[in-house]
């Protein structure tokens, strides 16, 4: 289903159905940000006033959590959007 780490193919190896119809738009990211920001906020917090660190134990705890999380959510949401549109043949909105 993808070229790459995010990039659709042009068609299916398996039955050449073409991926063109298909558009997630910026869903992904949406969800992707909602997701893992309610995540880290929520650790951040609770390590926050469990423990009281330093600032910089929240940047090198965070930081890296942020960016796999973003780069794991945002495959998993697009390929989730993508199924969806493909079950419930979602398409362009037509005025009839």
């Amino acid at each position: 289903m993808f070229d790459g780490y995010i990039a659709l193919k042009k068609e299916c190896p398996a039955c050449a159905m073409d991926y063109g119809m298909f558009d997630a738009g910026d869903g992904p990211a949406v969800f992707g940000i909602l997701i893992v920001g309610a995540i880290v906020c929520g650790l951040a917090l609770y390590v926050e006033f469990t423990f009281l660190p330093p600032l910089w134990v929240h940047a090198v705890l965070w930081i890296p959590l942020i960016c796999i999380l973003s780069g794991l959510f945002l495959r998993l949401s697009k390929s989730a959007l993508l199924v969806l549109q493909y079950r419930h043949k979602a398409g362009e909105g037509r005025v009839e």
